[in-house]
């Protein structure tokens, strides 16, 4: 029989680091030392996202394998952690995959987006907007100002074009083909817009093509970013990042906008590296996932 089958490990008391100790010492909030050193076994185990043996998975938490080993037969017992019979490898149990989709269920991306808007609008030093995919399209639900005197609003409710904005195009490339050409066929209709409601700057193209479309969309796609420069309205410029939700499916753009002149909208510029980061971390919060492909 294996080491790692060995019941009577499960009896022992596993090993207090001296430097564990000190750094949970060092805590001002007082919790149980032992159960934050095995954790890091969890972490590793989430982290690397499949089956691993006992030596890689307790290098991978920074401990040896015999001080690992009791931490995992517990873990097993509690459904956090499963051993294959076959194979001997540890991987996430019923319970953590339970707890984790719990935790997905209760989060909200919109209301953790939101959380980090004023900041991101402090990094980026221009408006940044949270847009959700509405019956008629992309639509602004909250914005934080831009730290700069002289900036660019956006109000909430605001549904801006599909094909020629930042986050509309960006949100067509993810949803749906039938909805998006229906939505296209539709503006098509409506004809041009009237341009003394939308200002005498308006700069709005005309309704492209599907074909035309369809190839901007596969761009987008292909680039994971899209940007608006000087496209309806004239010296104002924007760029929208997708975040996607556990399933790879696109809930929300972070969109930064700003005048032109001092608006980096460059594909790898400032504002779409800050943009992105931010909706790399908004991603880790609620567990989401590019889409595969």
């Amino acid at each position: 029989m294996s080491p790692d089958n060995d019941a009577d490990a499960s009896a022992a008391r596993p090993p207090i680091d001296p430097a564990e100790a000190s750094e949970s010492a060092s805590d001002d909030r007082r919790g149980i030392q032992s159960i934050e050193v095995g954790g890091r076994l969890l972490k590793a185990a989430a982290a690397r996202g499949q089956p691993m043996p006992l030596k890689a998975l307790s290098q991978a938490a920074d401990m040896t394998p015999a001080k690992a080993h009791p931490y995992l037969v517990s873990f097993c017992k509690l459904g956090l952690m499963s051993q294959d019979p076959a194979t001997g490898y540890y991987r996430l149990g019923p319970l953590a995959m339970e707890m984790g989709l719990i935790g997905m269920r209760q989060l909200d991306p919109i209301r953790e987006a939101t959380a980090m808007l004023e900041d991101l609008a402090q990094d980026i030093g221009h408006t940044v907007a949270i847009a959700v995919w509405g019956s008629q399209g992309a639509t602004i639900v909250r914005t934080a100002d831009s730290p700069a005197a002289v900036h660019v609003t956006m109000r909430h409710g605001t549904v801006v074009s599909l094909f020629d904005t930042a986050s509309g195009p960006l949100f067509a490339a993810h949803r749906p083909v039938a909805e998006v050409k229906a939505l296209l066929t539709d503006a098509r209709q409506r004809g041009p817009m009237d341009l003394a409601r939308v200002g005498r700057h308006d700069r709005r193209r005309a309704v492209p093509s599907w074909t035309e479309f369809a190839r901007e969309m596969a761009e987008i796609r292909q680039r994971g970013v899209h940007r608006s420069v000087g496209g309806i309205v004239e010296g104002v410029s924007a760029l929208a990042v997708p975040v996607f939700d556990a399933d790879g499916q696109m809930v929300l753009a972070l969109t930064a906008i700003g005048p032109s002149g001092a608006f980096d909208s460059d594909w790898d510029g400032e504002v779409a590296q800050r943009l992105g980061r931010g909706a790399v971390e908004l991603m880790q919060r609620i567990g989401g996932r590019a889409p595969v492909g």
